[in-house]
This record gives C-alpha cells, structure tokens and sequence, in this order.
C-alpha cells in the first residue's frame, strides 16, 4: 500500500505581469502568459528540512501576432447568422 500525501489547495493571484511580450524582427509579436492551474501545500508531510511541501501546477500560453494582424480560415469554419447585419 503505498503512502498518500494531502494537500490543501491555495487560492492565488497575479502580483506582477502576467503576460511578456515581444517584437521579432519581423515585427510579429509573440505574447508568452504564465498561469497557475493548481496550486497546494502538503497537509501531512513536510520536506525533509522542515519546510511545507508545496504542489504547483502551471501553463505556459504562446499567442503569435502577425504583422499585419491578418488570419485565414475555411468558409465552412463560418457558422451562418439568422440575424443579417444591416
């Protein structure tokens, strides 16, 4: 049977810039963002220094931005409205 360690999960917030962003030579922009999906700290286990054993789940986000902010995508990928614009 092997051993279970508990943890309580820690709410979080964004204390600094979420996003980093930069230019690429072909002017593109390249928006990194850093998010935590889970975060805890062990309720029945400590590190072997003492300290409280934290869990943290994080994800890197990338988001490319042309140029020229343009994008291309197939006509069927277009839902028909109900509703003309006028």
């Amino acid at each position: 049977m092997s051993e279970k360690i508990e943890f309580k999960m820690l709410d979080y917030e964004c204390i600094d810039k979420d996003v980093v962003t930069f230019r690429l030579e072909d002017g593109a922009l390249v928006k990194i963002k850093v998010d935590i999906d889970r975060a805890g700290v062990a309720t029945n286990y400590k590190n072997s220094d003492g300290t409280p054993h934290y869990l943290v789940n994080a994800s890197i986000k990338v988001k490319i931005i042309p140029n020229n902010k343009t994008f291309i995508i197939e006509k069927k990928q277009i839902k028909p409205s109900n509703t003309p614009y006028t």
